[in-house]
């Protein structure tokens, strides 16, 4: 912390910033979100959304010092230099860069009912995906036209905002349309391992496909996805379909697990092996 003081008490673009002595660390920060386009410069400013978070909600001061994302990496140590009426100015001490995890995770999950993929987006967040691909599958009851997909969409990414704001994970998830299984397998993009949580008897250990991995390429996979399907299972036709794709069928343990469970359980999989 004694560092981080020093740092930020330095002159940046010529302009002494404002050091508060008893302020928290990063940490224990309140955290905003910006867009990488409104990070530029050595000044900040916080509208909409953000700012009626920062003013009515969380109330900061003159001269609190606050950290915002841009979502691709980078951390900005600012102090507030004005709260106006729907407005907040920030002045930035200090940018922190953090490299992407060396392997790209993309969780491609059915559309459960109600709002649990909410919480599946969240927790995708806090265990670093940096993908999340909403399935439309035979078994979801959820059905979308253009419209309402396009809605989902924007509101499950403000889902994963707040959620890396709550974390402080510096690279913000991609939110795709919903999507079938089809359109998505028709798209012509590679990921090197592919695994899909299965129920049926041909399944193997998620370890057993790492070690397979490594074994033939004598490294990590670049890029990995998982796929979970819905209550009850893909239908043999998806399954199908998925593994003809190049997916490899993982056991999730001798239970049977909900959508939102069997989404953490392979993530905290996929980050420990792949993203250590």
């Amino acid at each position: 912390m004694q560092e981080t003081r020093q740092r930020v008490s330095e002159l940046t673009h010529g302009k002494r910033v404002r050091l508060i002595t008893s302020s928290p660390t990063i940490q224990q920060m309140h955290r905003f979100y910006l867009p990488p386009e409104s990070c530029a410069g050595a000044a900040l400013r916080l509208d909409g959304r953000e700012a009626h978070h920062a003013l009515r909600v969380l109330r900061v001061k003159y001269g609190e010092m606050v950290a915002v994302l841009d979502g691709i990496g980078n951390e900005f140590l600012c102090t507030v230099d004005n709260c106006l009426r729907d407005a907040v100015t920030l002045s930035v001490s200090l940018k922190n860069f953090t490299a992407s995890p060396p392997c790209p995770v993309t969780l491609l999950v059915a559309v459960p009912k109600g709002k649990i993929i909410e919480d599946i987006i969240q927790k995708a967040v806090e265990l670093g995906a940096r993908r999340i691909v909403p399935l439309l599958t035979e078994r979801v009851a959820t059905h979308l036209d253009a419209e309402a997909a396009a809605d989902k969409r924007e509101k499950w990414q403000h889902v994963a905002i707040e959620a890396i704001k709550q974390c402080g994970a510096l690279w913000l998830p991609k939110i795709e349309m919903p999507v079938t299984i089809g359109q998505f397998l028709a798209r012509p993009e590679r990921i090197e391992l592919s695994l899909v949580g299965s129920l049926q008897a041909e399944r193997r250990h998620p370890r057993e496909c790492f070690e397979e991995f490594q074994t033939k390429h004598g490294r990590r996979p670049q890029s990995a996805a998982v796929w979970i399907g819905p209550e009850g299972d893909f239908t043999l036709e998806e399954l199908k379909a998925i593994q003809n794709s190049g997916a490899q069928p993982i056991s999730l343990g001798k239970l049977v697990l909900r959508v939102e469970t069997a989404a953490v359980y392979c993530l905290s999989i996929l980050n420990y092996e792949l993203n250590r």
